[in-house]
């Protein structure tokens, strides 16, 4: 059961209306030839195992040249009046600024009494950090990441609040790079210290119990002052107001190339925590033990050295340790480790496997709250540190919970809830008595009444069960004939759930319907649908999506003409390898900062080596096999027709470095065999995504969208008031795209 939400009657309503008209082939999605940039091809040879494969766009790896950024400027220049020039792209993007100008919230976080939570009233281009001395009183803003640049792109990375709550650590990101430099700040005066952290990327702090000092692992420092983030991270303490330069190195890892730590706090200060990560399914947990002046008071202790499976630190209680872990247990099981006694079978099952996939932990108030995912929803149970089945937490529908974060001895927590239709609340819950109460709803600017969601199971070509949620109007007609996008992600052990999204409502406005298949790869059914859809399983991954493709054209909710793919980062790899295995599928693609060279995307130019845990390495002959039979850049053939293709990355992307966007569109350009359009767009002054300021995704979205409309044939008839509200773009001469 979904939150009603508040039907809001505006004076003059603005509707997005299209409808689909007559079906055509391929063939003739564009009326000329595109002419496309020319791209240098050099004679450069790798050998693989004896195998010679040939790299001819090497130079677009060289980042940063001015042959690069000339070449890139051609592509924008050829891309964007093309997507400008589309009726529908200006009501599109009108629609989507009107809709997300809705009040959202984040997950409160509480410290030292005090409450830490994000807002944003609507159109800010990034989400503003409050500090609340109770739930009663008035907020006030503690941090407007807004007013730290002309245009928006420097972003709020991560934030912790110190034990006692009077300081706040917290993380910024220039122009979308995943490197944050972190920052300290005085939560009374607002103002910051002078204490400046620095290359630092997927980490966060940790206080010690005086909140004095903190944990943080780092790259290493090159002699020219920048990180070196082709290296493994290193475990530093500092002590506000000491030298950073000075920190004391307290961990590095000496035996290991892949691996990384990091770091965790125990609660009551006694222990800090190692994570060490090599792979989703391949990870550690060492600690230290720490004085009451939090520094290091004992050697390192390598609780879990095997990395055989997930270990996830949870929390410590009185020199116990519980642990979520995949270990003997695929779907996931809590265990408590008494450090006296840390063999393997003297751990006790807290939370024994279940039949469904145990996600998060926590532990407060002597309670285990378990998220688990059961058919890619949320569920969430209650239980005693013995076992007793206490209660579970009321969710308004079958979607995503998320959060439940707070010290161990806490009675109070917060989550939030969204799925397709609703947007995301944030509730408390009462850990004790299992109360729950709404504590932030936002009123949205559409109803949402005239949709639903469906789950829908298909079977894949290995016969394997595989779920799809699928989103659309509530009289709709399976005639064949309705545009359809078909999302997937399918990688790193990461669940694809239900959440609102502004651009998918305007897609469902727009006569559009909306699936999402959850295939393998993910976490949806535990960590065997995970390795399923990694290294040499990772076809998989394409089947399961190929499968849904051929299920919902099957089933007269779309044709191979109005069905539009959409995938990201991992999602992108997906998209591209889809249209190169069938290319006669699909009706149009949507490949966002994809992974797209598979040989070579863990060099050091591209700082990705962690992902072999899921794709394997070129430098092994059996997974390269693997990875050179559906790698995107490699299995584009000559003589074939490609559905029209929108290919986005962002050239300061430092997680998925855009030269993968660059050589795939490059020889896509050249191989094309019909005259639907490959255009390659890249966003400047942002990243992979995080942190990307709301008038920059608007810009993105309406040009995909728009692209879609020129691709799939849809009749746009949009009806538009003179009076919306435009985006908060930053000044004439700022914006980029």
């Amino acid at each position: 059961m979904k939150y009603q939400l508040d039907r809001i009657v505006a004076t003059v309503a603005v509707f997005l209306m299209v409808s689909c008209s007559v079906d055509r082939q391929h063939e003739d999605t564009s009326d000329d030839q595109f002419a496309y940039p020319e791209t240098h091809r050099v004679d450069h040879m790798d050998v693989y195992h004896g195998v010679q494969v040939a790299d001819p766009y090497r130079w677009l790896e060289n980042e940063g040249s001015a042959q690069i950024k000339q070449w890139i400027a051609a592509q924008n220049a050829l891309a964007q009046p093309f997507l400008e020039a589309i009726p529908a792209r200006e009501p599109i993007k009108r629609r989507m600024t009107q809709l997300w100008d809705y009040e959202r919230y984040g997950v409160p976080y509480k410290r030292g009494g005090r409450y830490f939570y994000l807002r944003n009233d609507g159109l800010q281009n990034q989400s503003v950090l409050y500090v609340a001395e109770s739930l009663d009183s008035e907020p006030r803003v503690l941090l407007d990441p807004n007013q730290l640049s002309q245009d928006a792109t420097i972003a709020l990375g991560e934030y912790v609040p110190s034990p006692d709550g009077k300081l706040l650590a917290y993380s910024l990101s220039d122009g979308g790079t995943d490197l944050r430099s972190w920052h300290f700040r005085d939560v009374e005066s607002g103002k910051d210290l002078p204490d400046v952290l620095r290359f630092m990327k997927f980490v966060e702090v940790a206080w010690t119990a005086d909140s004095k000092s903190v944990y943080y692992s780092r790259y290493p420092t090159l002699p020219d002052g920048t990180g070196d983030a082709s290296k493994q991270r290193k475990v530093f303490r500092h002590v506000l107001g000491a030298d950073v330069a000075r920190d004391e190195m307290i961990f590095e890892v000496t035996d290991h190339p892949t691996r990384n730590p990091y770091v965790q706090v125990s609660d009551d200060g006694r222990y800090l925590v190692m994570f060490m990560y090599d792979g989703s399914q391949s990870t550690g947990l060492y600690y230290i033990k720490l004085g009451p002046d939090g520094a290091p008071a004992g050697e390192v202790v390598r609780l879990i050295d095997t990395f055989d499976a997930e270990y996830q630190f949870v929390a410590e209680i009185d020199d116990v340790f519980y642990v979520r872990t995949t270990s003997r247990a695929p779907y996931g099981r809590l265990v408590a480790i008494d450090l006296a006694k840390p063999s393997p079978d003297q751990w006790r099952d807290v939370v024994p496997e279940t039949r469904f996939a145990l996600r998060e932990t926590t532990i407060l108030s002597g309670k285990v709250i378990a998220q688990y995912l059961e058919d890619a929803h949320s569920v969430v149970r209650v239980q005693s540190l013995s076992g007793e089945a206490l209660y579970e937490v009321k969710l308004p529908g079958y979607g995503q919970a998320a959060g439940f974060f707070a010290d161990v001895n806490e009675n109070e927590t917060f989550f939030s809830y969204t799925d397709f239709l609703t947007p995301t609340s944030i509730s408390r819950l009462e850990v004790e008595t299992g109360k729950v109460s709404l504590f932030r709803a936002p009123k949205y600017p559409a109803d949402t009444q005239a949709y639903l969601t469906e789950q829908v199971f298909y079977t894949s070509k290995d016969g394997t069960r595989v779920p799809m949620f699928i989103v659309r109007k509530r009289d709709f007609v399976k005639d064949g004939q309705a545009p359809l996008m078909l999302y997937g992600y399918g990688g790193f052990n990461l669940a694809q759930q239900p959440a609102f999204s502004t651009p998918v409502l305007v897609w469902l406005e727009m006569g559009g319907v909306f699936a999402l298949a959850n295939i393998r790869g993910g976490s949806e059914y535990g960590e065997e649908w995970h390795s399923a859809g990694t290294k040499l399983n990772k076809q998989n991954v394409f089947d399961d999506f190929i499968a849904a493709a051929e299920w919902l054209i099957a089933e007269k909710y779309t044709s191979t003409p109005k069905l539009a793919i959409r995938g990201r980062s991992n999602g992108g790899l997906l998209v591209a390898a889809a249209i190169t295995q069938r290319p006669d599928l699909f009706g149009a693609a949507l490949p966002a900062v994809g992974v797209l060279d598979m040989l070579r995307y863990h060099t050091p130019s591209s700082n990705a080596r962690q992902w072999s845990s899921d794709y394997g390495l070129s430098e092994d002959k059996e997974e390269f096999e693997a990875l050179y039979a559906y790698s995107p850049l490699h299995r584009l053939k000559e003589g074939t027709c490609y559905p029209p293709t929108l290919i986005t990355t962002a050239d300061r992307d430092d997680r998925v470095v855009p030269w993968h966007s660059y050589k795939f569109a490059a020889e896509m350009q050249r191989v094309q065999d019909c005259d639907n359009p490959v255009l390659l767009r890249v966003e400047t002054r942002a990243g992979h995504g995080a942190g990307k300021p709301v008038w920059m995704q608007i810009e993105d979205y309406a040009d995909q969208w728009a692209f879609l409309v020129s691709a799939l044939r849809m009749r746009s008839e949009p009806m538009m008031s003179a009076s919306e509200p435009l985006a908060r773009k930053p000044a004439d001469g700022q914006a980029s795209r």
